[in-house]
């Protein structure tokens, strides 16, 4: 979320009550610092009770939400826009290669949220499993800086929101800020209602955007295949001409500096993780998402770079879109090439249905990380309330009420918008942060199941990469985070250098605070509870999620089918 790259956690472009009946054993060590009510089963308990604060959280959450979520939680504005900056930066060939790079190391990390979310599926389990594997102080750093990037990124949405809708309505009609309540007030009631209303939501929202992408995946292979659009005067045919001119431009600064942005668009994917402790039968759906979807979403990125570096020269001046203006966004110009004219008014509309979605999710994923916060014992008590409807109330409002402040600073009648500008910076890499923390948690994972004596086979879900797959999300994500400011040092740049690492020294001092304060250990591989919160209950072939595709009617199934291409 800085420089001159697309600044959203795409979502589109980032613990539960008492109630959750724990059939696994508990150490008892464990309890005494932790809150176990955090750690549920995976059965549906949406009929336990919790005593004065309601129902707990519900597995209201069915396989195709799951999917969905997961699928559109990476593509976002960082695809529909930053995707020609990068091609403008380093060739079509440095952008396939900086794409698959990134992509190769979301399918690592997903393997191993997967393997523990299958196997021990808690909401806000970011942060849960540094507590629960590592150091409770871990669990406190990593909730609390996941909570807060996301916040800043429902901020983001709302400005985003407001320029987009200016495409159609001048803000001498109507001011931004009109549009950006508007929005703000619309998630915020879906997130109120029930988990179900937020995934019904986001199905619908990223289903649109993937039909999008397909749509642009087809159209643009008839176009460079010559049998639509209208050749333009002494330009390159769309093919090899354009993607020959100079498919590796800029060299190593060039790829460099692609990687970066390609690691911002894929933020996002943790999202499955995230809504795990909400799925029915998660042990299923929970590798299902993540096996199906890591291929559509390497598939739609390394096509959708190959046709806009087939079809729009690397150095088109308009390619670049340093100011975000939809006109020159890659996915437009190539409709409009193609001979559709309304490509422009189509692709503005999917850009906003991505940034709306982009709020929802992140809406949704920073008060799940808050309401674990809180049962863990690392957030005001008062947030752990969870109503008859199975949704933490105060965690959304306080998330709303964040990112409303964060937009009002953003205004420029406020400090031309310099407060809000630090706030994205502060939140930039947390992402990758948590990534990290994934991928940590899950050689602890493993190190304590071996340590304890038990057996793979008894997993649920196995992630056949590791040890590679951590150790390489790790080396990637590293390199990310440290090599993100490499333009400040050429020459030094005080404030660049500043925006690109200020929120390094925040994660220190609150893993190191939280460490000085609580007096938190790091736990011994022995002393790692892998039992509470893990379901005894055998969940059946023939569940609701199955029951309900049989249900489906025509629309539904003629879509699965098509999705199976893809």
């Amino acid at each position: 979320m800085a420089k001159n790259r697309i600044v959203t956690h795409d979502a589109g472009d980032k613990a539960e009550m008492g109630s959750y009946n724990d059939s696994g054993s508990s150490d008892s060590n464990f309890a005494e610092k932790i809150d176990i009510t955090s750690l549920h089963d995976d059965a549906d308990l949406s009929n336990s009770q919790t005593g004065e604060v309601g129902k707990g959280l519900q597995r209201n959450l069915q396989a195709r939400h799951l999917a969905m979520i997961s699928l559109g939680g990476t593509i976002g504005t960082g695809l529909f826009l930053a995707s020609g900056s990068s091609i403008a930066t380093g060739g079509p060939g440095y952008s396939q290669i900086a794409y698959t790079i990134v992509g190769s190391m979301v399918f690592c990390f997903m393997s191993s949220l997967g393997e523990m979310a299958t196997y021990l599926p808690i909401t806000g389990s970011i942060n849960a499993y540094g507590t629960r594997f590592f150091d409770p102080a871990l669990g406190f750093m990593l909730g609390w800086v996941y909570w807060f990037s996301w916040s800043i990124t429902l901020a983001a949405e709302l400005v985003a929101s407001s320029v987009v809708i200016s495409y159609w309505i001048s803000t001498d009609q109507c001011p931004g800020w009109v549009w950006a309540l508007v929005f703000i007030v619309v998630l915020t009631a879906l997130n109120l209602t029930s988990v179900k209303a937020y995934g019904e939501t986001e199905y619908w929202l990223s289903l649109i955007k993937v039909l999008a992408v397909i749509a642009f995946i087809i159209v643009g292979f008839i176009y460079i295949g010559g049998a639509i659009g209208t050749p333009i005067p002494d330009a390159p045919k769309p093919g090899r001409e354009v993607f020959d001119i100079s498919p590796f431009h800029g060299g190593f600064i060039a790829l460099f500096s692609i990687f970066l942005n390609a690691g911002f668009s894929f933020q996002g994917a943790e999202l499955v993780g995230i809504a795990a402790g909400e799925t029915k039968n998660p042990r299923k759906n929970v590798p299902r998402a993540i096996r199906q979807v890591f291929w559509r979403i390497l598939l739609f990125y390394i096509l959708t770079i190959l046709i806009i570096g087939m079809t729009i020269p690397y150095d088109d001046a308009e390619l670049a879109n340093p100011d975000g203006d939809i006109k020159s966004s890659p996915f437009t110009r190539v409709f409009v090439q193609a001979g559709i004219s309304v490509g422009a008014d189509i692709m503005n509309a999917v850009i906003l249905v991505a940034i709306l979605s982009a709020g929802n999710s992140g809406l949704y994923a920073s008060s799940r990380a808050l309401h674990t916060l809180s049962k863990e014992g690392n957030a005001p008590k008062f947030l752990g309330y969870v109503n008859r409807w199975g949704v933490p109330v105060f965690c959304v409002l306080a998330t709303t009420l964040v990112g409303c402040l964060a937009f009002i600073v953003s205004l420029p009648q406020v400090g031309q918008g310099q407060a809000y500008n630090w706030l994205l910076a502060l939140s930039s890499t947390t992402g990758f942060i948590a990534w990290l923390g994934i991928a940590f948690c899950h050689i602890r994972f493993r190190m304590a199941y071996k340590a304890q004596g038990r057996s793979l086979k008894d997993l649920p879900f196995m992630s056949r990469i590791y040890p590679f797959g951590p150790i390489y999300t790790i080396v990637i994500c590293l390199i990310i985070i440290f090599g993100q400011g490499y333009a400040a040092f050429s020459p030094f740049n005080i404030k660049a250098f500043l925006s690109a690492y200020v929120t390094l020294p925040f994660i220190v001092i609150l893993y190191f605070g939280n460490k000085f304060w609580a007096k938190t250990k790091i736990l011994k591989l022995v002393d790692v509870d892998l039992d509470t919160g893990r379901s005894s209950i055998e969940t059946s072939e023939d569940d609701e999620d199955d029951q309900e595709d049989k249900k489906r009617n025509w629309f539904h199934r003629i879509l699965s089918a098509f999705k199976s291409i893809f």
